[in-house]
């Protein structure tokens, strides 16, 4: 009787285990496509009671994930996430820059120097009639494509940089979503472990957390002998360890060229801190560390650039343009130079100031000396004497030379005048073409824009003596249309910028190199996120092949494990018929 008893025993207790390793079978089989789940396996062990075997029992589910293996799968993540990011922004920063021409004619494609190529066509066309008013507004608007460009191209930066750090916030909260799953599974997998209960779906759970928060930024992490899982920054600075630590950062609602990263300025980008400890600098993988280099090197890098053609555009277009006038003259000419009637004056050299009709017919002209004043207000009252010119500097802190006649307008020829190395016109910015000090405020001036004036393709004459009455403006000379398109075209010094070396060149040729770098940017980041898409998924197979489930022999296992059921079933039925014959026996006796 007692023998049976254990042998039953011993089937029910192998029944039993079955049926714990059916149902783990049927799981991995059921989980084998869901992302972070490992193959899990029924322990099955031995029951002895005083030296005598009495069953089997499980003793625990568990899954077998190699360590070193899920370390190089979450240091490949932290890569991904940062080439996946600048290949991205990159590519969207090149597609700001437009396309380069593909028909071999300069003036098609979208490109910068396709458009500034475009407004050197223009003005090869005006030098052939200069005083054709279709010609001028064609050229005014083939520059204002320019300006435009640059400044739509600077925006575009500005904007890409806004979004990096939106995304760098909102990277944030997903690395705290993450670090508190991660501190709030250590919890729950401590407690299953202390009731007895299998832990290995919530450490699947916790590594998925982990990778995750790897793709974002790059950490360290190991496991206690308690079970926890502690998570560091790759200096050492806490995570999770007893408790999660979030991180804190706040985005900036608007982003400008001048906006950088300053601990502490409300104005500029702050630092992503933990409990107060600024830990942006140990952020060197992942996606928020792609995000941070974008935002505050890469595109600032763009602008630079930017600006330097800008800057360099705007000085070589306004030399040229200072030296000219408009016919009919201007009725005022108001610089653009910040001064006052006490900013010190140091100019050498002859400056002519005239007034002429609006058929450019002379009024009145005096050369100035401009040697014999020290002050920009002791030269404005000079300039007064002047007759029929009234001269000051106005509320805004600019130059302002005005005809005090009606149907009169001023010229000026800079002569020999030298200011700071310019001529006077330029110095003070009376006839400049282009305003703004960047690409992203270059513009064309907004009267010769709107047409209330036209461009200064005229020069005033630069005789030893004027006659009033006669014609002093040659309106029909292209003298000052070739000296644009030469400063265009000539050879331009550009400073280094941007990670651009220091070149010399025309305006095409440096926007050519503008557009090549950034194009050059982001075919490496396309080539650096596809090698390490490559690596990421080399070690994401090999960590699913030593411990994701394999649906054939998980397959295979199961039916043998029906088989192995079906035959405790057997035996128990064997049992049970041998003791209702034994009680039979028993009854009969």
């Amino acid at each position: 009787m007692s023998s049976l008893d254990v042998a039953r025993s011993i089937a029910f207790s192998g029944l039993s285990a079955t049926q714990v390793q059916i149902s783990v079978a049927s799981a991995n089989i059921s989980n084998a496509d869901t992302k972070g789940y490992t193959e899990k396996t029924a322990n099955q062990s031995s029951s002895v009671t005083s030296g005598v075997g009495t069953g089997v029992t499980i003793s625990g589910i568990t899954s077998a994930v190699d360590k070193l293996l899920l370390k190089s799968l979450v240091g490949a993540n932290s890569d991904l996430g940062a080439a996946d990011t600048n290949n991205s922004y990159l590519t969207e920063l090149q597609q700001l820059y437009g396309s380069t021409s593909s028909s071999g004619s300069s003036t098609t494609g979208t490109s910068l120097a396709n458009t500034i190529a475009a407004f050197e066509s223009a003005l090869s066309s005006l030098a052939s009639t200069p005083s054709s008013a279709s010609l001028q507004s064609n050229a005014v608007s083939a520059l204002a494509a320019v300006t435009n460009q640059l400044q739509q191209t600077s925006s575009g930066i500005q904007k890409l940089r806004s979004n990096a750090d939106q995304d760098i916030a909102s990277s944030v909260t997903d690395i705290n979503s993450d670090l508190q799953q991660i501190s709030d599974l250590n919890k729950q997998i401590k407690q299953e472990a202390a009731a007895g209960q299998p832990t290995a779906d919530l450490e699947d759970q916790r590594n998925s957390a982990l990778q995750d928060l790897a793709s974002q930024m790059n950490v360290s992490y190991f496991t206690t002998s308690s079970g926890d899982l502690q998570v560091y920054t790759g200096s050492g600075q806490a995570l999770v360890d007893s408790t999660a630590h979030p991180l804190s950062y706040t985005a900036l609602p608007s982003v400008t060229a001048s906006t950088t990263c300053s601990a502490g300025s409300s104005s500029g980008f702050s630092g992503i801190t933990v409990n107060g400890v600024d830990i942006t600098s140990q952020i060197s993988s992942g996606k928020v560390s792609a995000l941070i280099a974008l935002r505050d090197q890469t595109l600032p890098a763009a602008q630079l650039q930017l600006d330097e053609l800008a800057q360099q555009l705007t000085s070589s277009v306004n030399a040229v343009s200072n030296q000219g006038t408009s016919v009919p003259p201007p009725t005022s000419l108001t610089g653009t130079a910040t001064v006052s009637s006490s900013t010190s004056f140091a100019g050498t050299g002859t400056v002519r100031i005239a007034v002429a009709d609006k058929s450019g017919n002379l009024v009145s002209y005096q050369d100035i000396d401009l040697s014999a004043y020290s002050t920009v207000g002791a030269l404005a009252a000079k300039i007064n004497t002047v007759p029929g010119v009234s001269a000051s500097v106005d509320g805004n802190g600019h130059l302002s030379i005005s005809a005090t006649g009606s149907g009169n307008g001023i010229a000026i020829n800079q002569m020999t005048s030298s200011v700071g190395g310019e001529g006077f016109s330029q110095y003070f910015g009376l006839n400049d073409l282009i305003t703004g000090t960047s690409a992203s405020n270059i513009a064309v001036r907004s009267d010769i824009l709107s047409g209330t004036a036209t461009l200064p393709t005229s020069t005033l004459d630069a005789s030893s003596t004027l006659t009033v009455g006669n014609s002093v403006l040659s309106s029909g000379s292209a003298t000052v249309v070739n000296a644009l398109s030469s400063a265009l075209t000539g050879s331009t010094n550009f400073a280094m910028a941007g990670g651009l070396g220091a070149t010399t060149g025309s305006f095409t040729d440096y926007a050519a190199a503008i557009v090549a770098n950034v194009a050059g940017k982001a075919s490496q980041a396309s080539a650096i996120y596809t090698s390490k898409q490559t690596a990421q998924s080399t070690y994401a197979s090999s960590l699913s092949s030593q411990s994701g489930v394999n649906i054939d022999q998980e397959s295979a296992n199961l039916s043998a494990l029906q088989n192995k059921y079906a035959a405790a079933s057997q035996i128990i039925t064997t049992i049970n018929s041998m003791f209702s014959a034994l009680m039979t026996a028993m009854g009969t006796a």
